[in-house]
């Protein structure tokens, strides 16, 4: 039998869409084979182009993500949440996700709220803050609904501190609560003494080192441009950030050393920062937010501006329709498990740190992450593959973040719900996972693919505007 590179040489690359078994045949050759996932265009999905009032909503999406293109989201400050968050009071917890209230809450959601009122002192133990979480004496409100983004559970509770970001360009704001690290850890639901006495240490030592610090940085920190260096460094700003908290570090330990008389607090700082390779995922969460936000409210828009779960729903939300959410059960992630859990353990798809992928990075930028396939599973072709694939469900690729491996290709930005429709193709999400009961925390990480339905109820929702 003839052999493909019989015909056209050893150094050709093949590309397979569709079947599997395509690629596998072809690769058992010895030829370089990268595989795409592909389905033929579903029954009766059009394509959108005008609106009824005459939008035109290619040139609307122009618009939306030439927005997010300009955005330059910098960390000019911090504070305490009930001060700084538009709309926060002392009786008020932001999650992550859509909106939903306590009888609907998951595990990992419910045990960081009442650990939450726990931290705050209106609660002594878990009975109690239980009680109080269910008895209709707090308000729950999305962190989306406030300029906010929370990963994993999301809560934000009145007196954490805040990161606050300016989108330098547009004036706008954005905040996010600081990076505990990995494990047993309040936004994965953990609860404990330990996880207490970490989040005051945060609130009297961590906080006020890093707050002094920027006061002194009249320009702040320009985040967009340590994840774009951290993408070519081996990050990609979601799951993996080990570049971009070595990034940040650098550019505000001067300031720290500075302005902290407190060497050994000083000392324990940086420490705290360097242990925490995660540490990073509260600033680019924010800067994402920040970048995003402006380009919401473009009549007729068919990009994704809101990607978010809350570990029972999984909604987005479009720039021409920005106070809707399109919501579908949260979905099960495939991944790597911690010693001792399984996929038994695992609660659903949860955290606001989608806003990542939604931003041009994240779980859409895995191409310049090969290594993070040993946090979530997974080979360093799949993490090609994945970027390759997502430029088939985004409007435009963002100059700002590139990716050395593909020849410093821009990343794909900007989801748009008529081409995930028409392909079939769906947002691939890397992701931590929480385990389903309240206050365990951590149990592994992973990747799974967004759910179809709340991709195919906001297509029909523009659809019946055209």
């Amino acid at each position: 039998m003839t052999k493909i590179s019989d015909i056209f040489g050893k150094e050709l690359t093949v590309v397979n869409v569709g079947l599997t078994s395509m690629a596998e045949s072809v690769a058992d050759q010895d030829v370089k084979t990268v595989h795409l996932d592909w389905v033929p265009p579903k029954e009766g999905i059009r394509r959108l182009r005008v609106t009824k009032s005459g939008v035109n909503i290619d040139e609307a999406n122009q618009q939306v993500v030439d927005r997010i293109k300009k955005a330059l989201p910098v960390l000019v400050g911090m504070g305490i949440a009930r001060d700084v968050i538009p709309g926060m009071h002392d009786r008020m917890i932001l999650h992550a996700g859509p909106p939903i209230e306590w009888e609907r809450m998951c595990g990992p959601t419910r045990g960081a709220v009442m650990g939450a009122l726990i931290y705050e002192g209106l609660a002594k133990d878990s009975a109690e803050a239980e009680k109080l979480a269910a008895s209709g004496g707090i308000e729950y409100a999305p962190c989306h609904h406030h300029h906010t983004v929370g990963p994993m559970a999301g809560i934000v509770s009145p007196s954490m501190p805040v990161f606050i970001f300016e989108n330098k360009t547009f004036g706008n704001y954005a905040y996010c609560t600081q990076n505990e690290g990995l494990g047993k850890v309040l936004r994965y639901g953990g609860m404990g003494d330990e996880v207490y006495a970490r989040l005051k240490w945060m609130e009297t030592d961590l906080y006020p080192t890093l707050d002094r610090a920027l006061q002194s940085l009249p320009d702040g920190i320009d985040i967009k441009s340590l994840i774009a260096q951290a993408m070519h460094m081996g990050d990609e700003s979601h799951n993996r950030n080990r570049a971009g908290t070595s990034l940040f570090l650098r550019a505000i330990a001067p300031a720290m050393a500075r302005t902290c008389d407190d060497r050994e607090r000083l000392a324990k700082v940086i420490e705290f920062i360097d242990k925490n390779d995660h540490f990073f995922l509260n600033l680019s969460m924010p800067a994402g937010k920040a970048a995003l936000e402006p380009a919401e409210g473009i009549e007729g828009s068919s990009i994704v501006t809101v990607m978010a779960r809350n570990g029972t729903d999984f909604g987005i939300r479009l720039s021409g329709m920005p106070d809707r959410w399109f919501t579908a059960p949260a979905g099960e992630v495939e991944g790597l498990y911690f010693p001792g859990f399984t996929v038994k353990d695992a609660n659903p798809d949860i955290g606001d740190s989608t806003v990542t992928e939604t931003a041009g990075y994240g779980g859409f930028a895995m191409a310049a992450a090969p290594a993070i396939t040993q946090f979530v599973g997974g080979s360093p072709q799949m993490a090609i593959d994945s970027t390759l694939e997502m430029y088939e469900i985004t409007f435009d690729e963002h100059p700002g973040f590139t990716i050395p491996v593909l020849n410093f290709r821009g990343t794909p930005l900007g989801i748009d719900v008529r081409l995930v429709m028409e392909t079939g193709i769906l947002p691939k999400i890397n992701t931590g996972i929480a385990h389903k009961e309240p206050g365990v925390g951590m149990v592994g990480a992973g990747i799974l693919r967004a759910p179809e339905k709340c991709f195919r109820d906001a297509y029909d929702a523009i659809a019946e505007l055209c």
